[in-house]
């Protein structure tokens, strides 16, 4: 039995080979927090009737359904793949580098048309009976990435579902040996596409990716169940950077509105030969949409400033993953 309270919980997840078409979990992620929850909509009946005070209890229906909420988790260096394919669209299969261990996967924006998951989760009764919530149909419509002095890589997931079924079996949760990316190995770099240089002073960064999508196809003779949701508007990627006042290269760069390229990475472990585990975020141009530093007291000027990423008309948005992961 496991421990009646969320200490007992679990959350796996699978590439779906069809819009919510149930695969059990292969993927089991440490998380710190979830709100995945079963959304349904429903009718009352108006009619009236003489002397009748109360709405009847048989005239209420269920039109439609649906699933959805936000998983919050640290991100690991490894099994992480599905997360970033299902988020970005294009590319990620694993690629051996000079026969060792690791293996680099290349994420790059795309639509992510026919590409969803099953998310299941375990939450724990207090009688440490674990109950089965499996959400099939689990679109990622927004990642926020951060991460600040001395904290940890994190993720916050944005999820729409087609729909909550709770009559499959729980998986059995198990977990590689895996740790999160920090702060202690990150680093940011602007500058000129494939050139830039590090960037002095950075506490803080941030990075949004919000993928609009029609999240309401639902039709007739679907027995109130939804359509897979497509895109209906441009991605937004934006983000922010706090750092300390070292230089006034994002300064210059906010009044002349001009662009650079973003490299945010961390940088972990070597796998193999020069090969480190990697998470890399690279956005070939972003331009800064904040006013200049401020000075609001005795202390060091601490400004923040906030980025929108746009298209250079020839490179695309990317996360490198590189890991131990054979596969997705």
């Amino acid at each position: 039995m496991a421990i009646g309270s969320g200490l007992g919980a679990q959350l796996g997840w699978a590439a779906e080979s069809s819009y919510g078409t149930y695969v059990a979990p292969s993927k089991f992620v440490e998380f710190t927090k979830e709100s995945l929850v079963l959304r349904k909509q429903t009718a009352q009946s108006a009619g009236i009737a003489a002397g009748r005070l109360l709405p009847m209890s048989a005239r209420r229906v269920l039109t439609t359904r649906d699933a959805g909420g936000s998983v919050d988790l640290e991100v690991p260096n490894k099994a992480f793949g599905l997360v970033l394919a299902a988020l970005l669209g294009g590319g990620g299969t694993p690629v051996q580098q000079a026969a060792t261990a690791a293996y680099l996967q290349t994420h790059t924006l795309a639509d992510t048309a026919g590409k969803s998951l099953t998310i299941q989760k375990g939450v724990p009764l207090t009688t440490g009976t674990v109950v089965d919530k499996t959400f099939v149909g689990c679109k990622i419509v927004s990642a926020e990435f951060s991460c600040e002095v001395s904290g940890m890589l994190t993720c916050t997931l944005e999820i729409d579902g087609k729909d909550c079924d709770e009559a499959q079996t729980l998986a059995v949760a198990s977990y590689p040996a895996m740790s999160p990316f920090h702060f202690g190995q990150m680093g940011l770099k602007l500058g000129t596409f494939n050139s830039e240089a590090a960037q002095d002073g950075v506490r803080k960064v941030s990075v949004k990716i919000e993928r609009g999508m029609a999240v309401d196809r639902y039709y007739a003779g679907q027995n109130g169940l939804k359509k897979e949701p497509i895109s209906n508007d441009l991605v937004k990627i934006s983000g922010s950077i706090e750092m300390d006042y070292v230089d006034t290269t994002i300064d210059d760069l906010h009044t002349s509105d001009g662009g650079t390229s973003f490299v945010w990475e961390f940088l972990g472990p070597i796998i193999a030969l020069t090969h480190k585990e990697t998470f890399r975020v690279t956005l070939p141009v972003v331009k800064f949409d904040d006013a200049p530093p401020q000075v609001e007291g005795f202390g060091v000027v601490k400004p923040t400033f906030n980025f929108t990423s746009l298209f250079d008309g020839t490179n695309l948005p990317k996360i490198e993953y590189m890991s131990t992961d054979t596969t997705l």
